[in-house]
């Protein structure tokens, strides 16, 4: 008994155990709940219904949180630059970034489903009728129309983020243009963001419940067998969406100079958070505090990340343009490439400020469908398996904006923090000469 004890007793005390588990990584926790999520779903199905409330308890604390923080973060940004001509370029530059990211998104999505065609041997008819959708008219003018708020409450209430964005900036400006009588507030909401960074902190760690929760639920009530019929949609996404990562998103950080292993293992929190809950909005705060860590200005990602959830899906318009000749060679339909491109150019329009709106996806889809005469039944066909493809484009979704984050701050003359930049050759070489200098014995 006094040999185990000295053996084993003295192995790992309560004190240390304690230390262990805090010192486990948030990404590691969130990738733990989501393996158990799994598991409870898939052989427990009847108790996952129990853990909804955690759900909604965690996705409820990171919605009291987004619209606040994007508020401090673009007015403290703005007052930061001290000139309304250098925000102007920063947004320019960002939706030049904007543009052509989600072009090349289309243009991966129309590529890979036309090569893939994952629609052909899946018959259409029988599926149904088209589910009820929000009723969202998706337009040029009612983009317009939707631009500012009616209520800055009622968009604070909604979560409406392109309209926060919009009013945020203004008051920004406002602010900047008010000298010293605006200084107040400049103060005020530069100290409101760093509190919300700390809030931040203590809904951070509902994550993992959360992941939990949302995970069990998804399969527990889609199940794996929805999967089998759609797996070629599901796995073309997927492959479609690494396909984008590759030849668009690593490029650009490249371009930007970043260290790729301390770019990811950065953010791969915010991205497992984003896939687990296939919401962007949960993982909104812990990607804007990775590229504070990283080196981005404040100034810089408090603009660029906010306006890109409304004006750079790349993950969703690269799905909409999938699903889309996905549900015309499920319906038999052969769509010509002057059609394709025509419907690119739509969903290049109907993708931007509809971020809000419930099932948004699914909005665009529909709209899509009636536009170019392709069945809206076809909605109903992938239903089943939309909850698995949301989390993948919610994840490049984000991903997308953190990356454009970092281009636009190369745009900007900004270099990353020491180990998130790479030194570039040009750099290097001054100091490899007075190296070679000094220890040349001549």
């Amino acid at each position: 008994m006094i040999l185990c004890k000295k053996q084993f007793g003295s192995g790992i005390r309560p004190d240390k155990l304690g230390r262990m588990i805090r010192n486990i990584k948030l990404s590691t926790w969130i990738f733990l709940s989501l393996i158990a999520g799994f598991l409870i779903g898939f052989f427990f199905p009847e108790s996952a219904p129990m853990l909804k409330p955690l759900r909604g308890l965690f996705l409820s604390g990171v919605k009291c949180i987004v619209a606040p923080l994007i508020f401090s973060s673009i007015v403290s940004g703005i007052c930061s630059s001290g000139e309304a001509k250098g925000l102007g370029r920063l947004g320019f530059r960002s939706i030049v970034y904007f543009e052509i990211a989600t072009t090349l998104a289309l243009v991966v999505g129309l590529l890979m489903v036309n090569l893939l065609e994952p629609g052909k041997g899946i018959v259409l008819s029988g599926h149904g009728a088209a589910p009820d959708l929000p009723n969202a008219a998706i337009s040029f003018s009612g983009f317009i129309d939707h631009l500012l708020p009616s209520s800055i409450f009622e968009a604070l209430v909604k979560g409406d983020v392109l309209q926060i964005v919009i009013f945020s900036s203004l008051f920004g400006l406002a602010v900047l243009q008010s000298g010293e009588k605006g200084r107040v507030w400049a103060e005020m909401c530069t100290s409101l963001s760093e509190v919300m960074f700390k809030f931040t902190g203590f809904i951070m760690k509902l994550a993992p419940l959360g992941v939990l929760a949302s995970t069990a639920v998804a399969v527990s009530e889609h199940g794996i067998s929805v999967l089998l019929p759609l797996l070629k949609l599901v796995g073309g996404l997927y492959a479609s969406l690494l396909l984008f990562i590759v030849v668009v998103l690593l490029p650009a950080l490249l371009y930007a100079r970043a260290d790729l292993g301390r770019f990811f293992r950065e953010l791969r929190p915010a991205l497992l958070l984003a896939f687990a809950t296939a919401s962007s909005e949960s993982a909104f705060p812990e990607a804007l505090e990775s590229l504070d860590r990283m080196g981005v200005k404040k100034r810089i990602s408090g603009l660029v990340l906010p306006l890109g959830y409304s004006f750079n899906l790349d993950g969703s318009t690269l799905y909409l343009a999938l699903a889309s000749v996905f549900i015309a060679q499920a319906a038999g339909m052969d769509l010509p490439l002057g059609t394709q491109l025509s419907m690119m150019l739509a969903l290049m329009l109907t993708t931007k400020g509809v971020a809000a709106v419930p099932r948004a996806s699914l909005v665009v889809l529909s709209g899509t469908l009636t536009a170019f005469g392709l069945p809206l039944e076809g909605i109903s066909l992938i239903l089943g398996v939309d909850v698995f493809m949301d989390m993948a484009r919610t994840s490049v979704n984000l991903l997308g904006n953190c990356v454009a984050a970092v281009v636009v701050s190369r745009w900007e003359g900004e270099e990353l923090a020491p180990g998130f930049q790479k030194i570039s050759s040009r750099a290097i070489r001054p100091v490899l000469q007075r190296e070679s200098e000094f220890s040349d014995p001549s």
